[in-house]
């Protein structure tokens, strides 16, 4: 079982950049796909980008394409967002997320960091 950890949230002007951390434990973590989730108040959960653990090939959903960025560390077992020219549209709640390549759920889930973007 993948237990992951995310940190790195806070308060930051629209314009403005924010990196968002989560660290893995666990698993295998080849055998994943790990992405970052945003859900802001009365909305639903959506997926803001993803990345395969192997190989690296990254997905994002089309708001956010050329302004945040993710990356991960193998060494450090470590998945990083990078957000920049951040919207107030951008604000709520980011989970790291973690499923099995083999399965099309994301299962485990950390916490959650809240990013906040003021006007």
């Amino acid at each position: 079982q993948v237990r992951l950890v995310e940190s790195g949230g806070g308060l930051v002007q629209a314009g403005g950049s924010l990196r968002l951390s989560c660290v893995a434990s666990g698993g295998t973590l080849s055998d994943y796909a790990l992405a970052w989730f945003r859900e802001a108040p009365g909305k639903e959960r959506e997926k803001v980008a993803a990345i395969i653990w192997s190989g690296g090939a990254t997905s994002y959903r089309n708001s956010v394409k050329g302004r945040f960025a993710i990356s991960r560390d193998i060494a450090k077992n470590m998945v990083y967002l990078e957000m920049s020219s951040l919207e107030p549209e951008d604000a709520g709640f980011y989970y790291c997320a973690a499923r099995l390549l083999s399965r099309g759920e994301y299962e485990y889930w950390g916490q959650g960091t809240q990013v906040t973007v003021s006007s």
